[in-house]
């Protein structure tokens, strides 16, 4: 399964800068067998959890946060760039490489005390699912973990999102 996806995932060399492998996913998730096999990945991690919410990030963790939320049987939540949501919102920033960025969700998106799985389509820093985590703390709700298909394990996301379960389906070393 793991194989089958990593093999669809298309490698592009020196984007968006000199030295760096980017890990295009759109050519797995085009491809019927691969967005199956992911999200019965993602299923099967999180399907005894007691997950209320899956939240996904803008705008690829909407392509595995929708579906897996309905096998989850739990609700989906969007987490987004800043003037996306038209009711009132929360915000959080971020740090990138050169600058701040932020993401927002609706206060009323989740209730207190609910249990809240994040996904994205990938780890790489770790800045923006640390944010969209503390979103979700600040809705007075439970991180239950943060999943993603592509994880760049030498960025150190993981160790950014610490206390936090993370899953990963694909683990590349490297840029």
């Amino acid at each position: 399964m793991q194989n089958y996806v990593e093999s669809k995932v298309r490698n592009i060399v020196d984007f968006p800068k000199k030295g760096i492998i980017f890990r295009d996913i759109t050519t797995a998730v085009k491809d019927p067998k691969a967005l199956k096999f992911m999200i019965d990945f993602l299923t099967e991690q999180y399907q005894d959890k007691k997950i209320d919410y899956v939240a996904g990030i803008e705008s690829r963790g909407f392509i595995f946060g929708a579906p897996l939320a309905y096998n989850l049987n739990a609700g989906f939540v969007v987490i987004r760039k800043p003037g996306k949501l038209p009711a009132k919102v929360i915000s959080q920033e971020y740090q990138l490489e050169y600058g701040t960025d932020k993401i927002e969700i609706h206060e009323d998106a989740i209730e207190k005390g609910a249990n809240v799985l994040v996904i994205d389509d990938l780890l790489a820093t770790g800045g923006t699912v640390d944010a969209a985590c503390k979103l979700v703390k600040k809705c007075g709700a439970n991180v239950v973990g943060a999943g993603f298909i592509i994880e760049l394990s030498d960025l150190g996301g993981r160790q950014k999102l610490e206390g936090i379960d993370v899953t990963s389906m694909i683990q590349y070393k490297g840029l």
